[in-house]
């Protein structure tokens, strides 16, 4: 007889660590609520691309560019859209996309050594900036401007931020499983 499992624990299961990316508060501060829930989300995209390397740029089906280095490279350029330029209001260009070309980020994304090494950093660099301003925000209610949404809150641009992750980790979800086989949340 086999020992059959549910396909959420057949990914992070390895028998000694349990999973820990969804034990943050369920009441309480809003701000640390919604905080930890985008660090979970992030928490996923990263265990999805664990122990691949060269593989992060394999797509998915003809004819899509989709990659989990795409996405990497995309959520770098989301966390430094919302957070630097609309709620910072820092002049901070995209660094895998352009108007000109707005899916370089997942067109471009090459199975290279050192283009995983910089997508990786800058996702990192990100989301670091991005957990720095919202813990520092002096409230959610702190606004920026942005030429799709008009005016919009930390509050609103951490909701989004989780609704992003969730979609694009769905789509991970989906890669890996192509790449390796490996299934689960």
């Amino acid at each position: 007889m086999t020992n059959s499992s549910r396909r959420a624990e057949i990914f992070v299961s390895d028998g000694d660590e349990p999973d820990r990316r969804f034990s943050g508060p369920a009441t309480g501060d809003e701000r640390r609520m919604l905080s930890h829930f985008l660090r979970d989300q992030r928490a996923t995209l990263e265990l999805k691309c664990a122990g691949l390397e060269t593989e992060l740029s394999r797509r998915s089906v003809e004819p899509s560019t989709l990659s989990l280095l795409g996405l990497v490279r995309h959520l770098a350029d989301v966390e430094r859209r919302w957070f630097r330029r609309v709620l910072a209001g820092q002049d901070a260009p995209p660094l895998f996309s352009s108007k000109d070309d707005p899916d370089r980020g997942f067109d471009g994304a090459e199975a290279d050594p050192a283009a995983v090494a910089t997508a990786w950093e800058a996702w990192r660099a990100e989301t670091a900036f991005a957990e720095r301003f919202a813990y520092q925000a002096p409230h959610l209610d702190i606004e920026g401007e942005d030429s799709w949404r008009g005016t919009v809150s930390l509050r609103w641009v951490l909701i989004h931020m989780i609704e992003e992750y969730a979609r694009h980790n769905g789509h991970a979800d989906l890669l890996r499983e192509r790449i390796d086989g490996a299934r689960g949340l």
